[in-house]
């Protein structure tokens, strides 16, 4: 991810949408007992903690997944890899 884009998504001040998720009891007991103990002020940011994890995960792969089949088409249409390899490391320099 973009240091930018990720300087964004850490901003504390970033619009909220409210949203209903019906979720076992024991599960949302649990959470409360347990987001004190890992620094969060209740259940709901440490359920927003771990819907980001679970986002910027999958985020990654699925942005790899796009890179790799990319990578593999250029080499397929005689594209070199050092050329390949030149490119990937100028759009991965933030």
């Amino acid at each position: 991810m973009k240091i930018e884009k990720l300087k964004t998504r850490l901003a504390k001040d970033r619009p909220m949408v409210s949203v209903t998720l019906r979720m076992p009891e024991d599960v949302i007991e649990d959470m409360k007992r347990i987001a004190p103990l890992l620094g969060f002020s209740g259940y709901q940011p440490l359920i927003r903690a771990y819907v980001g994890q679970g986002l910027r995960k999958d985020l990654e792969r699925l942005d790899n997944d796009v890179i790799t089949g990319l990578v593999a088409g250029l080499k397929k249409r005689g594209v070199s890899s050092a050329v390949i390899e030149e490119a990937l490391a100028e759009i991965t320099h933030d």
